[in-house]
């Protein structure tokens, strides 16, 4: 089954929590933040959007960081994503 997102809608996949902080603690599930970067996995085909032109700027296999509670979550396959609005992707990383 694949998730094919409408309007300014991009579907995306967090990259996951760092286990570890940099000094080699290992955290525990409930001690990682939610991830804000992932994988651009679909994007929508953009348009009228609130009586405003959305052009869309990502694209598929983009890095982009997300507002850290954005979105709605859902699983297909048994993979989990997220569907966020293109308003809700902050940056892309390069």
């Amino acid at each position: 089954m694949q998730i094919k997102p409408l309007s300014d809608r991009v579907v995306v996949k967090l990259v996951e929590a760092e286990e570890k902080t940099k000094t080699g603690i290992i955290l525990t599930a409930s001690a990682q933040e939610k991830p804000q970067i992932a994988e651009v996995i679909a994007v929508g085909p953009g348009g009228m959007v609130d009586g405003k032109e959305v052009v869309m700027t990502v694209k598929v296999g983009d890095k982009v960081i997300t507002s850290k509670y954005a979105g709605t979550e859902v699983k297909c396959d048994g993979v989990e994503y997220n569907i966020v609005r293109q308003s809700d992707i902050l940056a892309i990383v390069e």
